[in-house]
């Protein structure tokens, strides 16, 4: 070994102790005739202290920044203790040193705080890798990534590897396709998760299947997506719903306790889909606040304000404490909703004042009652400040779900260091493509309704014969037997009890246009495996990437990757995607 201990091993117990260190030069800080190098490695840093003697055989030598460098010598107490440091009691004294390496000046600093942007340190993603806040995410990504299989491994799961290269479905998200050498006009897809696999599995009698898998949608990016992503995969025969909920909810407690040190011990909430799009505006709802959503048409309609008057919606939010706002913070908030990414055309308010009146932005209309009766419905307080959005239904739902998030974050009440769990149940089974006029599958086609709800789906016929009365028809009301885990107003997880009758499965995959013809090309392996003693089964996926990142106190996956794409789905270190040549287009038959 080219070292006895690493640089964030020694203590002061180490005093007087002989020993050879590796690493890297983090800094050179030269004091006359001695100069003191901090050497770094993975485990620390180690302050390195050279002599007279040793001093000039290091000015012979040059030594920069991230040259790799071993020493020799004693451990000896510092003078100049650091306590911010585990090794700041001690310093090594050199007898020998060896250069190992010289280095390049590094295109930023590689310190925690670095000055390099971010697509730079994508460019040099391999020095990047040394900063200690990313290596800090990468092994809580290691802790969660353990901390899952010990306790999936104690609760009879067994980890099986399904194929990277699988036949296309195109449902759903876009595949990336992988052309046939040896098949030529042919192509394999890079899988979008493990699904038809891991019920197959099941059909197979491995009734606890596990896997941390990698999965491809070439979808376009933003902070918590990438083109190829982690989840922990997993299936469970001759269960239920709650089973799932129960094994899952013990996942996640056991996660928490292991990587943060944290007891999760309260109950987790759960609520339907239904009552989080009323209730919050969304179906990941963050509950480490309240903030509630106000639906108040009935309270705000027929008053002579066109604007609410010819509204679907009329929703309201109560913020605590900002009845102090000024109107120039209440004019960036407007500006704020009117963003192309809210797209709203205006934001009323009610301030709530200290005497017990209100001011509002619309008193031409509403009376000194009028404005209390809807200050009653917010339980707004003096010294509060009522929001009001209207407009067609689900976009106002989204604006004020989007401004319940944002005054969230601006009055601190999303807190890294808080976690709050919520399960969410009940989804729709289908979606209503307008474009397509026909249903889509809201999760997959593989979610089975909710046990009342079978016989619904099996008696009528999926057609949608009239496009303007979609929500008549009796697929709409259709629940499905799904369920998501959401982490902070993310969704960290979502599975489902699966379909196992072949009847079900074919009255499914009609409901989303496929005839009998295109559903046995795309899934006859699967209605085929149904004929032969297929278990009632169901799971769940979590978002690997996006589990990590949050528990690292964080909303972007990025840095919790260790070679992540751009926002152009780019690796910009290695250079890809790029070009082929034109000898293995030749030979792919492209």
């Amino acid at each position: 070994m080219l070292r006895t201990h690493t640089c964030g091993a020694l203590r002061i117990s180490d005093v007087n102790s002989t020993v050879t260190l590796s690493g890297w030069v983090q800094a050179v800080r030269k004091f006359g005739s001695i100069t003191f190098v901090d050497l770094r490695d993975r485990y620390g840093i180690t302050q390195i202290y050279f002599d007279e003697t040793k001093n000039a055989q290091l000015d012979e030598n040059g030594l920069g920044r991230e040259f790799v460098l071993q020493v020799h010598g004693k451990v000896i107490e510092r003078s100049n203790k650091n306590l911010n440091i585990p090794t700041g009691e001690i310093e090594i004294a050199v007898e020998n040193f060896t250069i190992l390496n010289k280095a390049n000046t590094p295109p930023f600093t590689i310190e925690d705080n670095t000055d390099g942007g971010e697509e730079l340190r994508m460019k040099y993603r391999y020095l990047d890798l040394r900063r200690a806040p990313v290596r800090n995410n990468l092994e809580l990504r290691y802790n969660v990534n353990r901390a899952a299989r010990t306790y999936l491994d104690a609760q009879q799961f067994i980890e099986v590897e399904t194929p990277y290269l699988i036949k296309s479905t195109p449902e759903g998200a876009r595949d990336f396709v992988v052309p046939s050498r040896m098949n030529q006009g042919q192509f394999y897809a890079l899988p979008q998760s493990p699904q038809t696999f891991k019920q197959l599995l099941m059909v197979s009698g491995y009734d606890r299947y596990y896997q941390i898998v990698k999965c491809f949608r070439d979808e376009d990016l933003r902070a918590d997506r990438q083109p190829e992503f982690t989840q922990i995969d997993c299936e469970m025969s001759f269960v239920e719903q709650e089973d799932i909920l129960q094994t899952f909810e013990g996942m996640m407690r056991h996660i928490f306790k292991e990587v943060k040190g944290i007891d999760y011990t309260e109950e987790i909430a759960r609520m339907t889909w239904d009552e989080a799009m009323t209730t919050y505006g969304n179906d990941k709802p963050d509950i480490r606040f309240g903030m509630q959503l106000n639906h108040i048409n009935d309270l705000v309609k027929n008053k002579g304000f066109k604007v609410f008057d010819d509204a679907e919606l009329v929703v309201a939010i109560c913020a605590e404490g900002c009845g102090e706002y000024t109107r120039k913070q209440l004019d960036e908030l407007t500006d704020w909703v009117k963003r192309p990414q809210i797209g709203m055309s205006g934001l009323a308010y009610i301030k709530c004042n200290a005497d017990g009146t209100h001011k509002s932005s619309v008193d031409k209309f509403y009376t000194a009652e009028d404005l209390k009766t809807i200050a009653d419905k917010c339980n707004a307080k003096p010294g509060d400040l009522i929001f009001i959005m209207s407009g067609t239904y689900e976009k106002t739902l989204k604006a004020m779900s989007d401004l319940r998030m944002e005054m969230g974050t601006r009055l601190g009440l999303r807190k890294p260091d808080e976690y709050k769990l919520l399960w969410v149940l009940d989804f729709p089974l289908f979606e209503y493509d307008e474009d397509g006029n026909r249903w889509v599958a809201r999760h997959h086609p593989f979610t089975s309704p909710k046990p009342s709800h079978i016989e619904v789906m099996i008696n009528n016929n999926p057609k949608i014969e009239n496009a303007a009365k979609y929500l008549e028809h009796p697929y709409a009301g259709i629940k499905a037997n799904a369920y998501d885990m959401v982490l902070n107003g993310n969704e960290i997880g979502g599975g489902s009890i699966r379909i196992y009758n072949k009847e079900l499965q074919q009255k499914m995959f009609a409901a989303l246009g496929m005839d009998e013809h295109e559903a046995e090309e795309k899934f006859g392996f699967l209605l085929g495996a149904f004929e032969y003693g297929a278990p009632p089964h169901g799971g769940i996926a979590f978002g690997f990437d996006r589990l990590c990142a949050l528990l690292g106190g964080s909303e972007s996956i990025r840095d919790f990757i260790a070679f992540p794409k751009n926002n152009s789905g780019r690796d910009v270190m290695i250079d890809a995607p790029s070009e082929i040549d034109e000898v293995q287009k030749k030979e792919l038959g492209l």
